[in-house]
C-alpha cells in the first residue's frame, strides 16, 4: 500500500527552492499515481468507482483528488502515458527495416497486441470524456501510417497528401474492426495471429489499389 507522508501535503512557496522542488515531487507522485491507477484498472475493469480505484491503488480518494481533481484527470493521465508508448512503438516500427508491407503489418500487430494484452486499460483509455487525447493520438498514428504508405505510392503521390488521406482512413478503419474484435465473444473471436493477417492484408489490397488507380486510373 502506498504510504502518505507529510510530502503529500504541498508545502508553503519559500525562497529556498522548495516550491521547485515541490513540482519535482508532484510530477513524480502523479507518475506513480497514474500507474498504479493503470494496473488497477487492468486488473479491476474499465468501469471501477473512484472509490475501488483509490483503493486498487493503496492510497485514498483525497489523495487521487488532489493529483488529478478528479476521474476525468486520472482517466486523461493514463490514457495520455498508454497511448504515448503505444504512439511510439508504430512510430518505431513505421520507420524499420523492412519492405512497406512489412511495416504495415507491424504496425497492426503493435496494435492487436494492445488490444489482447489489456483489454480493460484499453477501454478505460478509450472511454476519455471529450477525446483530446485520443484526438492527438490518432493523429500521429496517422503520420506513423503513412510513412510506409508514402513510400508505396511514389511517384504517384509527390505531394504526399495520397498517403496521408489514405493513412488516416486506415487508422479509423483498423480501430474500427479492432474494437468490434475485441468486444465479440472469445468463442467467436478470431484468434489475434488471424486478425492480425486479415487487417494486414485488407490494409494492404487496399494501399495497392490507392497506387495503382493514381498511376494508371484502372479501378478493378
Amino acid at each position: 500500500m502506498t504510504t502518505i507522508t507529510s510530502d503529500d501535503i504541498e508545502p508553503r512557496e519559500g525562497a529556498d527552492g522548495r516550491s521547485t522542488r515541490w513540482d519535482a515531487h508532484r510530477e513524480q507522485r502523479r507518475a506513480e499515481l497514474s500507474r498504479a491507477a493503470r494496473r488497477a484498472v487492468h486488473r479491476g475493469g474499465p468501469d471501477l468507482s473512484m472509490d475501488e480505484m483509490a483503493a486498487a491503488m493503496g492510497t485514498s480518494k483525497s489523495i487521487v483528488y488532489r493529483y488529478f481533481t478528479d476521474k476525468s484527470g486520472l482517466q486523461a493521465a493514463v490514457g495520455q502515458a498508454v497511448l504515448d508508448e503505444i504512439a511510439d512503438a508504430l512510430a518505431q516500427a513505421s520507420r524499420a527495416a523492412g519492405t512497406a508491407q512489412q511495416r504495415m503489418r507491424a504496425m497492426v500487430e503493435i496494435y492487436v497486441s494492445t488490444l489482447t494484452h489489456s483489454p480493460n486499460v484499453y477501454r478505460f483509455v478509450t472511454a476519455q470524456p471529450g477525446g483530446a487525447t485520443m484526438s492527438t493520438f490518432l493523429s500521429t498514428v496517422a503520420e506513423a501510417v503513412a510513412a510506409p504508405l508514402a513510400e508505396l505510392l511514389g511517384d504517384a503521390d509527390p505531394d504526399g497528401h495520397l498517403a496521408a488521406l489514405w493513412a488516416t482512413g486506415m487508422v479509423g478503419f483498423v480501430r474500427g474492426a479492432g474494437e468490434t474484435w475485441l468486444d465479440t465473444p472469445p468463442t467467436l473471436r478470431l484468434g489475434a495471429p488471424e486478425m492480425v493477417d486479415l487487417l494486414a492484408g485488407w490494409l494492404w489490397r487496399g494501399a495497392s489499389a490507392t497506387s495503382r488507380i493514381r498511376s494508371t486510373g484502372e479501378t478493378s
